[in-house]
C-alpha cells in the first residue's frame, strides 16, 4: 500500500500533519519532496540574471490558489 503524507521535520523527527495507519515499530520508505516553491528558490540565479526574473513570477504563481 501506498499513501502521500504531508509531514513536518521538528527537532530531527518528521511528524505527520495526518494519521498513518503503523503499528508501533513499523519500518516505512520516505520519499522527500519540496513544495514547488521552495524548489524554484534553490534554482534562482543559476542561469544568470534572466532566470531570476522568470523564477521569481513562477514563486508568485506558486503562491496562487
Amino acid at each position: 500500500m501506498s499513501k502521500v503524507v504531508r509531514v513536518r521535520y521538528e527537532r530531527g523527527v518528521l511528524k505527520p500533519l495526518e494519521p498513518v495507519e503503523l503499528r508501533e515499530g513499523e519500518e516505512v520508505r520516505v520519499r522527500i519532496e519540496k513544495n514547488l516553491r521552495e524548489r524554484l528558490k534553490d534554482l534562482i540565479g543559476i542561469l544568470g540574471e534572466s532566470s531570476e526574473k522568470e523564477l521569481e513570477r513562477y514563486l508568485e504563481e506558486a503562491w496562487q490558489p
